[in-house]
Parts: structure tokens; C-alpha cells; sequence
């Protein structure tokens, strides 16, 4: 596995992929040798079929999940191993589109406030300022903060693409407390690794992870939040507030404005502009068994 292991390396490298995909295929790769105790190479399309179906029946993974596995298995196959990969033998599995659960900004601030230590609430408020993935935040650096131009630059961002998002006077002024209370001074990453914020390299995703996750727990908050629900809740309110799609759409950095409309959904000042036809019915003031 170890010869396997680098050369796969060496593929997704040479292909740019990003670190947090090019993790996610060795594991599976190495996951789907695990189950099967067998070198990859030596494992077929009956294999991946029984795999696939592991997936969604014994481990309930999501269909965007298994999809993502699956990607990873056809990289390996058909970059790695030069290997003939049948589509028809191992289908991408048809996905599901749920709508993500948005918080309203009372619920936003109960949680912003109930993040401890103040670390952590630095970090949901810059999630929230910004509407920045979650691995986009953790890369931040201190360069990045433009405080003449009032902008932050997001750099590297998904497919490699850099942006500018607002700099939030509010936000402005939490980074300058954040710095503050760091003990050493960082030279680089706006958000230092370690327990005590003072490593050469920045947190890992987890730590913003179990920043959402403890501050919902302590504010209370039974809708799930994870630090994608931020970024989704920084769109829905600028919708709300009067901003265009398009508009919404660069701060995101999403490629297609498709991908943007998704927020009409969860948008209370477009769900409420047109009224249920049931306010129209001429009803009567009880219904017959009140009579």
C-alpha cells in the first residue's frame, strides 16, 4: 500500500487538488482496502459494488458522501492504475437536495455570545462576517486583512480561486481585541494552532468544528450547526437585507449564480412577498363543529 499510497500522492499533486480532497481520497482508498484486507490494485468492480452499497446500508452515509468516495475509487482506477472504470457497473448514486437550516440573527447572536473562550467567538464571528468556508478560514493570514480598504482576502479558495469579502467595522474591531489577547504574537496565520493559539501553523478545522458545535449546545440551539450553517446564514441575511444574487454570489465565490439561488428558498422577505392562496379563501369565522 505504501508503493500505492505515494504514487496516488504524486497524481492528485501533480493535479493541484486541494489538501482537503487529497486526504479524503487516500482515506478511502485505504478505507476501501481495509474492508476487503486486500491491496487496492488487486480489488475489482465487484468489490466497489459491494462497497457502494456498504456505504448506504451498514454505514448510512449520504449520498453526496458515497459520491465523493466513489470519485476518489474512479481516481485511483483510472489515474493511478490506468485502469478501464464501466460508469454503468458503478453509478454515482442519485443525490438528495435538502435545504440547510438557517438561524435568525437573534439566534446568530445567542450564539456568537455563548462561544467560549473569546478564541472561539473571534472565530464564528469572522464566519459569519465573512460567509468563508471553513477550511478558507482557518488559512487566513494577517496580510489578508485590508483595514484601509476595509476588505479581507480570501486566498486559494475552492477550485483555487481567490475573493474579497467586506471587512466588517464590528469584525474589525474583535480581530484587533483577538490580537490583543494573544500571549505571542503570530507572524503569519490570524488564527494560530495549539491550545494556547501560539503555533507556526494554523488551527485545523476541527477546532472551528467544535467551536459551532459547544456554542450551540450552550446557547441552546436544537437546530444542527456545524460551520457550513454560518456561512449559509451570512447569504440568507444579506438576501434578506436587500442584496442582489449577484452580488452574493461573488462574496461566495460560487461559479455558477445556480449555485446562489438556493437562498430564494430560505429568504423570509421572498417566502413572505407572496401570500398563501389560503388567505384569499372566503372562509367562514368557524368551522362546523364550533357551530
Amino acid at each position: 500500500m505504501t508503493h500505492l499510497r505515494k504514487l496516488m500522492l504524486e497524481d492528485l499533486q501533480r493535479r493541484n487538488y486541494s489538501e482537503d480532497t487529497i486526504r479524503s481520497y487516500i482515506y478511502t482508498v485505504e478505507d476501501f482496502a481495509r474492508r476487503f484486507n486486500c491491496p487496492p490494485d488487486r480489488l475489482g468492480p465487484r468489490h466497489i459494488r459491494e462497497y457502494q452499497a456498504e456505504l448506504f446500508q451498514q454505514r448510512n452515509l449520504s449520498s453526496g458522501t458515497v459520491a465523493i468516495r466513489l470519485a476518489a475509487l474512479r481516481f485511483f482506477y483510472t489515474k493511478t492504475l490506468r485502469k478501464a472504470w464501466s460508469v454503468a457497473d458503478t453509478p454515482y448514486p442519485k443525490r438528495t437536495h435538502r435545504l440547510p437550516a438557517i438561524l435568525s440573527q437573534e439566534e446568530v447572536a445567542q450564539l456568537v455570545d455563548a462561544a467560549c473562550p473569546p478564541f472561539h467567538r473571534t472565530i464564528l464571528m469572522t464566519l459569519y462576517a465573512t460567509g468563508a468556508r471553513c477550511a478558507e478560514l482557518t488559512h487566513l493570514k494577517l496580510s489578508d486583512i485590508d483595514n484601509k480598504r476595509m476588505v479581507i482576502h480570501i486566498q486559494d479558495g475552492k477550485e483555487h480561486k481567490d475573493r474579497d469579502v467586506m471587512l466588517s467595522p464590528v469584525l474589525l474591531e474583535e480581530l484587533r481585541a483577538h490580537w490583543r489577547r494573544l500571549r505571542r504574537k503570530p507572524s503569519k496565520w490570524l488564527f494560530p494552532g495549539n491550545h494556547r493559539h501560539s503555533g507556526d501553523q494554523p488551527i485545523d478545522t476541527k477546532t472551528v468544528w467544535h467551536a459551532c458545535h459547544n456554542a450551540a449546545k450552550r446557547a441552546n440551539i436544537q437546530k444542527g450547526v456545524h460551520p457550513h450553517t454560518l456561512r449559509h446564514c451570512f447569504a440568507t441575511h444579506l438576501l434578506e437585507a436587500g442584496a442582489d444574487l449577484r452580488t452574493i454570489q461573488i462574496l461566495l465565490g460560487h461559479r455558477d449564480l445556480k449555485e446562489t439561488t438556493i437562498y430564494l428558498h430560505l429568504s423570509q422577505r421572498h417566502l413572505q412577498a407572496t401570500p398563501s392562496p389560503l388567505d384569499s379563501l372566503p372562509l367562514k369565522d368557524r368551522s362546523p363543529q364550533e357551530e
